[in-house]
């Protein structure tokens, strides 16, 4: 019995034993066919790291130093750019991320911001000046800042024009009255000095329950009390107790801040958008999260030299007077730009001459196309010329693309007399943008500013003839062993308009 179990054990244990075995062989095949792979993946050759047209059969480094970047079998199987195109691998293409976006037609939203300042309106200040000459004898409003009332005293005065008036006024009325049975012709000149002297007290604004009160009790008043022409707050107060005052001195400023004015300070190149009646949104840092809403009242004819900006005057009511003037404001204005051609704002490359977008023409295939733009949005911005409507361009890692590709020589190759994308470029134009060669002697070096003049012969690839110039090193190492005299071989490259840069130097044997 004993033996039959271990016999039956042990038929059990190799069974085991195949079925791990088969196991671990299927699984360790894929591996071993991965790793294969992964050695059968082998390296062409080292391309430059700048994009210049030089490779090399192993590792080596340029002359500023850096290493050569190896092409692996798999990189090198598309066919070669085009003019004015730049090829970067699908590795490298997901590696730094490249994102497109098609170009689309539609509808440019913007907010235009601005910051201002709360301020009085000024058609709701009242200046308080009396039109006779006259004293101070009491306050009734005494403080600046105080609110009034329309209607509510704010001093008494006394003046002896004042008193010298109402006495006229009194004496003419009273004439009339002695004169009823006299001649029309002498009733008629009474009732004119009344009148006349009458005119004389309401322009000088004395209250008419005064005057009323004068003819019936025919005395006139020593001081006249001067009322608050409007509700307000007084702004300004010059009166005292005492003082002398002339025709025409302010002595109090009131001002109605039921409604005030939001002046902005709008951009040059926004104020075309800002239009009259305009509903705006206003934002204070005294009330966080609290918006106010009014409209544009008034868009100012004049420009701020110093700032380039235009005031903007937003009317907006204050209710329970919570804006207080001289407060900061923040103004948003949104605005409408019409229908157009649009690409994201990422996907714009500006160099501060052109502005460049990566168009994406294949599989691991830029354009780069030099746009023309129109207005923007906050994420999007209008192209007049450049690009057409559905075309994918890249709105992310584009300046990586710019930093893994020689995109500045597929820009050279861009024709300045010819549209953006309307073709390829004359092989001249690809050629002083790769690099060019000649032969010359050292006339010069400073190695601090990085710099050689060199008398070259003539340089055909770019059709100059022979002359004495300066150029720009791309290394100082380049030309430590070099001195006046020395007969070299140069090659270089146009870094940007005018600025040549010499990016390998070979002394003449015998120099």
């Amino acid at each position: 019995m004993n033996r039959a179990a271990g016999v039956i054990a042990g038929i059990v244990a190799l069974a085991l034993a195949a079925g791990a075995g088969y196991w671990w062989g299927s699984r360790a095949q894929p591996e071993k066919q991965t790793a294969q792979a992964k050695q059968e993946r082998r390296i062409l050759y080292y391309r430059n790291p700048m994009g210049l047209p030089d490779t090399s059969p192993v590792p080596k480094k340029d002359p500023m130093g850096m290493d050569y970047i190896p092409v692996y079998e798999g990189e090198a199987e598309a066919a070669p750019a085009a003019a004015g195109q730049v090829v970067i691998s699908t590795e490298k293409v997901q590696k730094l991320g490249v994102r497109t976006e098609a170009a689309t037609t539609r509808e440019l939203g913007r907010v235009v911001r601005a910051a201002g300042r709360i301020e009085i309106d000024e058609r709701r200040v009242h200046a308080v000046s009396p039109k006779f000459e006259g004293w101070v004898e009491r306050l009734h409003v005494n403080a600046t800042g105080q609110p009034v009332a329309k209607g509510q005293p704010l001093f008494d005065v006394y003046s002896p024009e004042l008193v010298s008036a109402q006495r006229e006024y009194a004496i003419a009325a009273q004439g009339v009255a002695s004169l009823r049975d006299a001649s029309p012709e002498a009733q008629a000149g009474m009732r004119q000095l009344v009148e006349s002297s009458l005119m004389r007290l309401r322009n000088w604004d004395i209250p008419e329950a005064q005057i009323q009160a004068l003819a019936k009790s025919g005395e006139a008043r020593r001081t006249l009390t001067l009322r608050a022409p409007v509700s307000g707050i007084v702004l300004e107060k010059k009166a005292l107790a005492g003082i002398r005052f002339m025709p025409g001195e302010p002595l109090y400023q009131i001002a109605d801040l039921s409604s005030v004015w939001v002046v902005a300070d709008v951009f040059e190149q926004d104020i075309a958008q800002v239009a009259s009646g305009a509903p705006a949104t206003i934002t204070l840092s005294a009330f966080p999260g609290e918006k106010f809403i009014g409209r544009v009242g008034y868009v100012y004819p004049t420009l701020n030299e110093q700032t380039r900006t235009i005031p903007v005057r937003v009317e907006l009511p204050n209710p329970g007077l919570k804006l207080k003037p001289a407060m900061y404001a923040q103004m948003e204005l949104a605005v409408k730009g019409g229908s157009a051609l649009t690409v994201p704002v990422s996907a714009v490359i500006d160099s501060g001459t052109r502005r460049i977008v990566l168009v994406q023409v294949g599989e691991g295939r830029f354009e780069p196309r030099e746009v023309v733009l129109g207005a923007r949005s906050d994420n999007y911005v209008a192209v007049l010329e450049g690009v057409t409507e559905g075309e994918p361009v890249v709105v992310a890692a584009n300046f990586l693309i710019d930093a893994e590709s020689n995109l500045k020589a597929a820009l050279g190759s861009l024709s300045p007399a010819s549209p953006a994308g309307a073709g390829a470029a004359p092989p001249e134009a690809v050629a002083k943008a790769v690099g060019h060669r000649g032969e010359g002697t050292v006339e010069s070096v400073d190695l601090k500013a990085g710099a050689i003049t060199l008398s070259h012969g003539p340089i055909a690839s770019l059709k100059w003839p022979a002359m004495s110039m300066e150029f720009t090193l791309a290394n100082a190492s380049l030309a430590q062993k070099l001195k006046p005299g020395d007969r070299v071989a140069f090659e270089f490259v146009e870094r940007q308009p005018g600025d040549y840069v010499v990016t390998q130097i070979t002394r003449h044997a015998g120099h």
